[in-house]
């Protein structure tokens, strides 16, 4: 089942949450995490961000999975959703979703919240990603329930 919900992805009752993060190249020390990344490593700590930092690079739409530090999700999965120059796309944001999902069903989990990919630091347009994420969701065979969380505070 997807939903599209408003609010705090940190706040979602699930399992796994999804961090839209970058191709992990330059050491998460020397940035600055913005939007979901920020929020993550203010509340979690940065626990997960040294783990990540030890996984190295992630291809272009690639997923990999840490520990969620603080936060009570038994996991995060990290995707890389935007390129060496800051920029998402189509072909980002979808093999982004296609592989963390795949992540997903291989660890287990049975729910699982993504912020929209790529539409923040990103740059594109909300409508767009939240249209390319549910389309390639649908042909995702995922027996729990998914959550695509449209940030507000």
């Amino acid at each position: 089942m997807i939903r599209v919900v408003e609010g705090d992805l940190l706040e979602q009752k699930v399992e796994v949450i999804v961090n839209a993060w970058n191709r992990n190249i330059i050491p998460w020390w020397l940035l600055v995490p913005q939007g979901v990344s920020g929020a993550i490593k203010r509340q979690a700590g940065i626990a997960p961000f040294k783990e990540l930092g030890r996984l190295g690079p992630i291809p272009l739409g690639g997923a990999v999975l840490t520990g969620a530090g603080r936060l009570p999700f038994k996991a995060i999965i990290h995707v890389a959703g935007i390129s060496m120059f800051w920029v998402s796309s189509e072909r980002s944001i979808r093999d982004s979703v296609r592989n963390a999902m795949q992540l997903a069903g291989r660890e287990g989990f049975h729910s699982i919240a993504f912020p929209l990919i790529g539409a923040g630091t990103g740059g594109a347009k909300e409508q767009k990603v939240l249209h390319w994420m549910q389309s390639e969701l649908e042909q995702i065979a995922f027996a729990g329930e998914i959550l695509l969380v449209r940030y507000s505070n």
